[in-house]
Protein backbone atom coordinates (compact mmCIF):
# COMPACT_ATOMS: atom_id res chain seq x y z
CA UNK A 1 0.00 0.00 0.00
CA UNK A 2 2.90 2.42 0.57
CA UNK A 3 4.68 1.91 -2.23
CA UNK A 4 1.34 2.68 -4.10
CA UNK A 5 0.99 5.63 -2.19
CA UNK A 6 4.58 7.01 -3.18
CA UNK A 7 4.06 6.63 -6.12
CA UNK A 8 1.39 8.02 -6.54
CA UNK A 9 2.27 11.37 -4.78
CA UNK A 10 4.82 12.57 -7.99
CA UNK A 11 1.90 11.45 -10.38
CA UNK A 12 -0.58 14.12 -8.35
CA UNK A 13 2.09 16.57 -7.83
CA UNK A 14 2.76 16.80 -11.39
CA UNK A 15 -1.48 16.58 -12.69
CA UNK A 16 -1.85 19.36 -10.15
CA UNK A 17 1.29 21.80 -11.33
CA UNK A 18 0.22 20.79 -15.02
CA UNK A 19 -3.66 21.74 -14.34
CA UNK A 20 -2.20 25.21 -13.05
CA UNK A 21 0.04 25.82 -15.58
CA UNK A 22 -2.95 25.47 -18.31
CA UNK A 23 -5.48 27.61 -16.30
CA UNK A 24 -2.44 30.32 -15.73
CA UNK A 25 -2.28 30.35 -19.49
CA UNK A 26 -5.76 30.73 -19.63
CA UNK A 27 -5.96 34.13 -17.66
CA UNK A 28 -3.20 35.13 -20.05
CA UNK A 29 -5.68 35.42 -22.79
CA UNK A 30 -7.88 36.62 -20.93
CA UNK A 31 -5.60 39.90 -20.65
CA UNK A 32 -3.75 39.64 -23.45
CA UNK A 33 -7.46 40.19 -24.94
CA UNK A 34 -7.61 43.07 -23.22
CA UNK A 35 -4.29 44.70 -23.75
CA UNK A 36 -5.18 44.25 -27.37
CA UNK A 37 -8.12 46.14 -27.02
CA UNK A 38 -6.34 48.39 -25.35
CA UNK A 39 -3.81 48.67 -27.55
CA UNK A 40 -6.22 49.20 -30.90
CA UNK A 41 -8.04 51.90 -28.85
CA UNK A 42 -4.65 53.93 -27.62
CA UNK A 43 -3.73 54.14 -31.19
CA UNK A 44 -6.86 55.83 -32.38
CA UNK A 45 -7.20 58.13 -29.37
CA UNK A 46 -3.67 58.40 -28.22
CA UNK A 47 -3.91 62.60 -27.30
CA UNK A 48 -7.15 61.70 -25.47
CA UNK A 49 -5.50 58.72 -23.60
CA UNK A 50 -2.60 60.79 -22.12
CA UNK A 51 -4.68 63.40 -20.88
CA UNK A 52 -6.94 61.01 -19.24
CA UNK A 53 -3.50 59.15 -17.93
CA UNK A 54 -2.72 62.34 -16.29
CA UNK A 55 -5.92 61.76 -14.11
CA UNK A 56 -4.21 59.11 -12.28
CA UNK A 57 -1.90 58.74 -9.75
CA UNK A 58 2.05 57.91 -11.08
CA UNK A 59 3.20 57.92 -7.26
CA UNK A 60 0.11 54.90 -6.38
CA UNK A 61 0.80 52.62 -9.58
CA UNK A 62 4.49 52.64 -8.73
CA UNK A 63 4.05 52.00 -4.76
CA UNK A 64 1.53 49.05 -5.84
CA UNK A 65 4.36 47.85 -8.28
CA UNK A 66 6.93 47.54 -5.27
CA UNK A 67 4.61 45.98 -2.87
CA UNK A 68 3.61 43.18 -6.02
CA UNK A 69 7.17 42.49 -6.46
CA UNK A 70 8.35 42.24 -2.89
CA UNK A 71 5.40 39.70 -2.39
CA UNK A 72 6.70 37.49 -5.43
CA UNK A 73 9.76 37.43 -3.42
CA UNK A 74 8.65 36.45 -0.26
CA UNK A 75 6.11 33.97 -1.53
CA UNK A 76 9.30 32.32 -3.86
CA UNK A 77 11.15 32.26 -0.59
CA UNK A 78 8.27 30.35 1.55
CA UNK A 79 8.66 27.80 -0.68
CA UNK A 80 12.50 27.39 -0.07
CA UNK A 81 11.34 27.71 3.68
CA UNK A 82 8.87 24.77 3.54
CA UNK A 83 12.23 23.03 1.28
CA UNK A 84 14.72 23.14 4.05
CA UNK A 85 11.97 22.09 6.86
CA UNK A 86 11.46 25.53 8.29
CA UNK A 87 8.16 26.05 9.23
CA UNK A 88 8.01 28.97 11.04
CA UNK A 89 9.51 30.87 8.72
CA UNK A 90 7.63 29.59 5.78
CA UNK A 91 4.11 30.74 7.82
CA UNK A 92 6.44 34.19 8.38
CA UNK A 93 7.39 34.58 4.93
CA UNK A 94 3.30 33.72 3.90
CA UNK A 95 1.87 36.21 5.94
CA UNK A 96 4.35 39.25 4.75
CA UNK A 97 3.05 38.24 1.68
CA UNK A 98 -0.55 38.49 2.64
CA UNK A 99 0.06 41.87 4.43
CA UNK A 100 1.42 43.15 0.86
CA UNK A 101 -1.56 42.21 -0.59
CA UNK A 102 -3.36 44.09 2.04
CA UNK A 103 -1.47 46.92 1.40
CA UNK A 104 -2.20 47.02 -2.56
CA UNK A 105 -5.99 46.44 -2.03
CA UNK A 106 -6.19 49.45 0.40
CA UNK A 107 -4.01 51.42 -1.85
CA UNK A 108 -6.56 50.30 -4.49
CA UNK A 109 -9.51 51.04 -2.57
CA UNK A 110 -8.30 54.95 -1.71
CA UNK A 111 -7.39 54.73 -5.22
CA UNK A 112 -11.00 54.05 -6.66
CA UNK A 113 -12.45 56.11 -3.84
CA UNK A 114 -10.60 59.60 -4.76
CA UNK A 115 -12.03 58.76 -8.51
CA UNK A 116 -15.61 58.16 -7.30
CA UNK A 117 -15.12 61.93 -5.58
CA UNK A 118 -14.05 63.48 -8.40
CA UNK A 119 -17.27 61.39 -10.33
CA UNK A 120 -14.49 59.77 -12.34
CA UNK A 121 -16.48 56.48 -13.33
CA UNK A 122 -18.78 55.25 -15.82
CA UNK A 123 -21.98 56.67 -16.15
CA UNK A 124 -21.23 59.39 -14.32
CA UNK A 125 -21.70 63.29 -15.60
CA UNK A 126 -18.60 64.36 -15.74
CA UNK A 127 -17.69 61.40 -17.37
CA UNK A 128 -20.08 61.62 -19.71
CA UNK A 129 -18.62 65.28 -20.83
CA UNK A 130 -15.46 63.76 -21.78
CA UNK A 131 -13.57 63.03 -25.19
CA UNK A 132 -14.56 59.53 -26.64
CA UNK A 133 -11.14 58.72 -26.04
CA UNK A 134 -11.20 59.86 -22.70
CA UNK A 135 -14.36 58.02 -21.59
CA UNK A 136 -12.51 54.30 -22.95
CA UNK A 137 -9.50 54.55 -20.98
CA UNK A 138 -11.59 54.95 -17.86
CA UNK A 139 -13.74 52.15 -18.80
CA UNK A 140 -10.98 49.69 -19.40
CA UNK A 141 -8.82 51.55 -16.65
CA UNK A 142 -12.00 50.04 -14.21
CA UNK A 143 -11.84 46.80 -15.98
CA UNK A 144 -8.77 45.62 -15.85
CA UNK A 145 -7.63 47.24 -12.63
CA UNK A 146 -10.56 45.87 -11.32
CA UNK A 147 -10.43 42.12 -12.71
CA UNK A 148 -6.54 41.95 -11.12
CA UNK A 149 -8.19 43.67 -7.98
CA UNK A 150 -10.47 40.66 -7.94
CA UNK A 151 -7.46 38.04 -9.25
CA UNK A 152 -5.71 39.74 -5.83
CA UNK A 153 -8.66 38.59 -3.54
CA UNK A 154 -8.67 35.14 -5.36
CA UNK A 155 -4.66 35.10 -4.43
CA UNK A 156 -5.01 36.31 -0.90
CA UNK A 157 -7.59 33.28 -0.16
CA UNK A 158 -5.26 30.62 -2.03
CA UNK A 159 -2.37 31.89 -0.04
CA UNK A 160 -4.16 32.36 3.52
CA UNK A 161 -5.47 28.14 2.79
CA UNK A 162 -1.81 27.53 2.55
CA UNK A 163 -0.55 29.26 5.42
CA UNK A 164 -3.28 27.42 7.01
CA UNK A 165 -1.97 23.97 6.12
CA UNK A 166 1.39 24.80 6.79
CA UNK A 167 0.52 25.47 10.52
CA UNK A 168 -1.45 22.10 10.42
CA UNK A 169 1.75 20.48 9.27
CA UNK A 170 -0.36 19.31 6.32
CA UNK A 171 2.17 20.99 3.68
CA UNK A 172 5.62 19.63 4.61
CA UNK A 173 9.15 18.78 2.89
CA UNK A 174 7.27 15.68 1.50
CA UNK A 175 4.62 17.80 0.06
CA UNK A 176 4.39 21.27 -0.98
CA UNK A 177 2.68 21.55 -3.84
CA UNK A 178 -0.05 23.53 -2.90
CA UNK A 179 2.35 26.21 -1.57
CA UNK A 180 3.80 25.57 -5.07
CA UNK A 181 0.80 26.08 -6.79
CA UNK A 182 -0.31 29.20 -5.25
CA UNK A 183 2.98 31.07 -5.56
CA UNK A 184 2.84 30.48 -9.41
CA UNK A 185 -1.08 32.03 -8.80
CA UNK A 186 0.29 34.69 -7.10
CA UNK A 187 3.36 35.16 -9.99
CA UNK A 188 1.00 35.64 -12.43
CA UNK A 189 -0.74 37.96 -10.47
CA UNK A 190 2.22 40.38 -10.11
CA UNK A 191 2.81 39.63 -13.88
CA UNK A 192 -0.11 41.12 -15.12
CA UNK A 193 0.71 44.34 -12.82
CA UNK A 194 3.81 44.77 -14.57
CA UNK A 195 1.90 44.99 -17.96
CA UNK A 196 -1.08 47.04 -16.32
CA UNK A 197 1.21 49.45 -14.83
CA UNK A 198 3.07 51.24 -17.66
CA UNK A 199 -0.24 50.80 -20.07
CA UNK A 200 -2.30 52.65 -17.11
CA UNK A 201 -0.08 55.05 -15.78
CA UNK A 202 2.73 55.54 -17.63
CA UNK A 203 0.95 56.64 -20.91
CA UNK A 204 3.25 58.93 -22.94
Amino acid sequence: MSTVHSHSEPQDHAADKLGMWLFLFTELFLFGGLFLVYAVFRSQHSVSFHNAADELNAFTGTLNTVVLLVSSMTVAMSITAVRYGERRKAMLLIGVTLILALVFMINKYFEWSHKFHYDLYPGSEVMMNMEHGEILFFGLYYMMTGLHALHVLVGMVLLTITLVKVQRKRITVERYHLLENSALYWHLVDLIWIFLFPLLYLVT
